[in-house]
């Protein structure tokens, strides 16, 4: 009997599903894509960075399309997802919001004291976000881009 370790010609693995997005997903980028592999070698700054670009590109095609439903179809960004009952609830608003972080503020450790650091004007970026209101009879949802781009991974 011969054992190979490694068959000259593997199919490709089936994908998994992609997680579900949860509001405790601790880092800032996006994670759209849900085939297997290795992340090593790819810091995160590199994986925040290409998240930041990818956002950056999709509100500036949403800006520059003259018929921005059919952006956002061709896009895959769901128009119907479905409320906590399994209701089907509608796209009714893109909004494009413009932010600038001006400091940090955390726990200071072993005090109840909250400890705030400012950026100095130099550190001061301007941040550019996306969100879609979906609405049903029972719920309002206001979902970021990410959360959007990985509902439309899941159909």
């Amino acid at each position: 009997m011969t054992i190979r370790s490694h068959p000259p010609h593997r199919a490709a693995a089936p994908k998994a599903p992609a997680p579900a997005p949860t509001r405790d997903h601790n880092h800032a980028h996006i994670h759209v894509h849900d085939h297997l592999h290795s992340h090593a070698g790819v810091s995160r700054h590199d994986q925040d960075e290409d998240a930041h670009a990818l956002m950056k590109a999709f509100i500036a095609g949403f800006r520059a399309a003259d018929d921005k439903t059919s952006f956002l179809r061709l896009s895959g960004v769901p128009h119907t997802i479905e409320d906590s009952r399994g209701r089907p609830m509608h796209l009714v608003e893109a909004r494009i919001e413009q932010t600038h972080q001006l400091g940090t503020a955390s726990p200071g450790f072993g005090t109840g004291e909250l400890t705030y650091l400012p950026y100095p004007g130099a550190m001061v970026r301007a941040r550019e976000g996306m969100t879609f209101t979906y609405v049903s009879m029972a719920e309002r949802r206001d979902l970021p881009l990410h959360e959007v781009l990985l509902k439309s991974d899941e159909s």
